[in-house]
């Protein structure tokens, strides 16, 4: 199967200059401004990891809680833990598994801490499909040379970021209206950017690309 795609201009090609698993975290500035600090030196796997392992931990322990100080310390702790290898070149023979443990923390905090302070369902799946969309859709203008711009990823918000706003208003009682909020402007911000560049690919020239033998290459 060949699909003809075009090569985006050449401005801002977060992928190229960041590699694809950088790009895969969805780092936000705060996370990014925390990597450059250690200047790509920190092995991005084990703290990753840890990270994961905490975030389930404080949320364990905040369900049991009458007060909810420990759902702010997760993504305060996810960040210290995984920020200072943002910008490590991810070249490790597993340090693909990164990005998605990152997911992971990301949507299981949002899901958990949404069921737990009684937001609805609905709201919380939007929010969900629209941050998983994103990052779907990352994943797949890579794979077809459309790389995503940089101030995509730093008007998201990041994955940090994005968990900060929800632990926040969590604690002042007010998450039902963030999770709308963020749904209603990362819905717009992501999908109006993904349009835009879909569009444009198919009016340009095209780039011949073929999916099945990237399939065969890759495994």
């Amino acid at each position: 199967m060949t699909i003809t795609l075009t090569e985006a201009p050449p401005a801002a090609p977060v992928a190229r200059q960041i590699g694809r698993l950088q790009a895969y975290r969805d780092d936000g500035p705060i996370c990014t401004t925390i990597g450059r600090l250690t200047l790509g030196r920190l092995i991005p796997l084990p703290g990753t990891v840890v990270a994961a392992l905490t975030t389930a931990a404080l949320l364990l322990v905040a369900g049991a809680q009458e007060h909810a100080i420990p759902v702010l310390y997760a993504p305060l702790v996810a960040l210290l833990l995984t920020g200072p290898s943002a910008t490590h070149p991810h070249t490790g023979r597993i340090d693909w598994l990164v990005p998605p443990i990152l997911r992971g923390i990301e949507y299981g905090y949002l899901a958990v801490l949404g069921f737990a302070q009684g937001v609805s369902a609905p709201l919380i799946y939007g929010l969900l499909a629209v941050l998983a969309y994103h990052h779907y859709d990352t994943v797949y203008r890579t794979r077809q040379h459309l790389w995503p711009r940089g101030w995509v990823f730093r008007a998201g918000l990041g994955w940090e970021g994005r968990m900060l706003i929800a632990a926040f208003a969590g604690l002042f009682g007010q998450l039902s209206a963030a999770y709308a909020v963020l749904a209603a402007y990362l819905g717009v911000l992501f999908g109006v950017e993904s349009v835009i560049a879909w569009v444009r690919a198919d009016r340009g020239s095209g780039v011949q690309v073929n999916l099945e033998e990237e399939a065969e290459e890759a495994s």
